[in-house]
């Protein structure tokens, strides 16, 4: 008998928590996966927890237009609006390791090197987005982003914060990126 691969909806025994983010464009309604990924969503629902997202906002918005990667990306990222994390970087979990692809609504860790990511920097990808997978281009060391979880509800709002066009034109990478006027994270809890 060949093996069986299990899908979310296959495994409904599987322990997930709810959060709830609330942003002035409206609420976003996410699952964070803490045995798929427990150091990535662990790290997330830590910062949760502590109230960490106190003053966060989604401050950077990646689009077809203002991409200067490749290749080509959508999505927002969001987080601390400080150049220092509170915490210390986490241990990279691959897409390989943990099963959790790039797809539309997916939560991820922003990173620079394999190991530096905090969820002080968080993604949420817009479409399905193979190349921040592990053996994805969109890094050179192919090891992809850390995804832990997705929207479940209110993409809606994330595609509003995408399509915001006041954006600073500073940096090469980043050009027309940066959001003028950040959306604030009023509050992110978890699901009672």
């Amino acid at each position: 008998m060949g093996e069986k691969f299990k899908t979310l909806e296959d495994n409904a025994e599987e322990k997930t928590v709810t959060v709830i983010m609330t942003t002035s464009l409206g609420d976003i309604e996410m699952v964070v996966y803490p045995e798929k990924a427990p150091l990535s969503a662990g790290d997330f629902l830590d910062y949760v927890d502590r109230g960490l997202y106190k003053g966060a906002a989604f401050y950077r918005v990646i689009r077809h237009d203002n991409d200067a990667g490749s290749p080509l990306i959508e999505a927002v990222q969001g987080g601390l609006l400080t150049e220092t994390p509170p915490t210390k970087p986490i241990a990279h979990e691959s897409t390989q390791q943990t099963g959790i692809k790039h797809l539309d609504g997916t939560l991820s860790l922003a990173r620079v090197d394999v190991g530096s990511g905090t969820a002080a920097a968080f993604f949420i990808i817009i479409g399905d987005q193979p190349s921040m997978d592990f053996g994805g281009s969109r890094n050179p060391d192919k090891q992809g982003f850390a995804a832990f979880g997705r929207v479940v509800k209110g993409m809606d709002v994330v595609r509003a914060i995408q399509q915001i066009r006041e954006a600073s034109n500073d940096g090469p990478f980043v050009k027309g990126q940066m959001l003028s006027k950040p959306i604030v994270i009023e509050s992110v809890k978890r699901k009672e």
